[in-house]
């Protein structure tokens, strides 16, 4: 039976996850992973486990500095589905493997993630932007 209250859970996990991001406290975000989080990393492989979404964090770290502006939040009546709609607005810091040099180029990108929920913590997290158009903007064409 759903909770009245689970669309509502869902919606609060996802802010807190959201301004812990914005705030750069990366154990604010680990907080609101499950143990074994499934992340499907944008045009790149799905990595599994809190120990490696916190590497994936350290990484981001040294080669981006991002915020994320006009969130909107979505969840399921059930609150085990959600989707997060963002602009992230960042610099690219440091040359990420396989993309164009960096040299601190700002970007402004449209992005969204897809989320499962379990046991009050995020389970699933797929993250979607475009990658062409990241590039363009890197690249000043």
């Amino acid at each position: 039976m759903t909770s009245p209250a689970a669309r509502t859970d869902a919606i609060a996990l996802l802010a807190r996850y959201y301004a812990a991001f914005n705030a750069g406290d990366w154990q604010g975000m680990l907080d609101c992973l499950s143990e074994d989080v499934a992340h499907d990393v944008n045009q790149g492989d799905r990595v599994v486990g809190k120990a490696a979404f916190a590497e994936f964090l350290k990484h981001m770290e040294r080669c981006y500095k991002e915020r994320l502006e006009g969130i909107v939040l979505m969840a399921s009546e059930d609150g085990t589905r959600a989707a997060a709609e963002f602009v992230v607005h960042g610099a690219y810091l440091a040359t990420d493997e396989g993309l164009p040099e960096a040299s601190g180029q700002k970007y402004v990108l449209p992005a969204g993630a897809f989320i499962g929920i379990e046991g009050g913590k995020i389970a699933r997290l797929t993250m979607y932007y475009n990658l062409a158009d990241w590039t363009r903007q890197v690249v000043g064409e």
